[in-house]
């Protein structure tokens, strides 16, 4: 049974951090954002984080085999319209309140489990992470058989998500040649607290979660990992975390199929708070956020006064 860490939340929240540092950990192997695998690496061959193709990519072609016998026996018009199906925000409530998943559900989950157990057999490793974020995907994959599923809930503040989200970021796998989506801070508050609400839902269901705040993991993250680690049931030596120094961390080539650009970087990786929206988000617009997302940021412990937040 492979052991799967998905980590969830809104995008622009630190996921792809957490997961690179999660990666470097001794028997974990680190997948990227496997929902967007089917397009963006099956359709478009966009880069691995190795900087490879992903048809070049001899790790990613040994999982298709493993997995489908070839990827070529993967029906991506297939995928996409169980995604269109089942795997929305607005089917959360559905996907929570089921007992017994429909064939849809079991079909488009029975595709992510088959890539998890054959990536854990071809790397070897006692966890995979998938840092999918979507919080609908996640209520999917109750319906996974031959997983164990545990999810890390990942928070940031809404305001520094809302900012992330204003701002142009090249996508270096299309080599320059398209962005990253953005959204208005208006639109992205009522993203942030729909996906975080349905993750608190999905705890309710049974499923181990564990929320953790991207400000206080980047404060310490060596007692970050340590938790992460002991909550995945991963047992760590001291000299497992040596590739974290002052203020950054050394990173080794990784295999992610989707995400942030951050996936790309290899050796120094800076470990700073970024606090940036406190003065670049036009006051008005941190109103806004703070208006739309106050109960829950108050529930999640951040002050509503900026200043505060320092």
């Amino acid at each position: 049974m492979a052991q799967v860490l998905f980590l969830g939340g809104l995008g622009r929240s630190g996921t792809t951090l957490v997961e690179r540092l999660l990666g470097e950990l001794p028997g974990v192997c680190a997948l990227g954002e496997v929902v967007h695998l089917w397009q963006r690496d099956l359709r478009d061959d966009e880069r691995c984080g190795c900087g490879e193709r992903f048809s070049a990519c001899s790790f990613w072609q040994q999982v298709g085999k493993n997995a489908f016998d070839g990827w070529a026996n993967v029906d991506v018009d297939r995928v996409h319209a169980l995604r269109d199906a089942v795997e929305r925000t607005r089917h959360i409530p559905r996907l929570a309140a089921c007992t017994t998943p429909t064939a849809d559900v079991r079909e488009y989950a029975d595709y992510y489990a088959r890539i998890y157990t054959a990536a854990a057999e071809i790397s070897g490793a006692q966890l995979v992470v998938d840092s999918s974020k979507h919080s609908a995907l996640a209520h999917v994959l109750r319906a996974a058989g031959g997983i164990d599923l545990k999810v890390v809930h990942v928070v940031r503040d809404a305001r520094g998500v809302a900012y992330s989200w204003t701002k142009r970021v090249t996508r270096p796998e299309t080599d320059g040649a398209d962005e990253m989506t953005r959204y208005s801070p208006g639109r992205s508050a009522l993203l942030w607290n729909a996906h975080n609400a349905a993750f608190g839902l999905l705890a309710r269901r049974g499923v181990p979660v564990r929320r953790i705040r991207y400000e206080e993991f980047l404060a310490d993250p060596r007692a970050g990992l340590i938790r992460l680690a002991d909550f995945a049931g991963l047992a760590l030596h001291p000299t497992d975390l040596d590739f974290l120094r002052p203020g950054h961390a050394d990173l080794r080539t990784g295999h992610s199929a989707a995400g942030n650009p951050m996936r790309f970087t290899v050796g120094r990786l800076p470990l700073r708070h970024d606090d940036a929206w406190m003065q670049s988000l036009p006051a008005a617009q941190r109103r806004l956020v703070g208006a739309v997302c106050g109960p829950m940021l108050r529930a999640y412990g951040y002050p509503l006064n900026p200043q505060e937040a320092r």
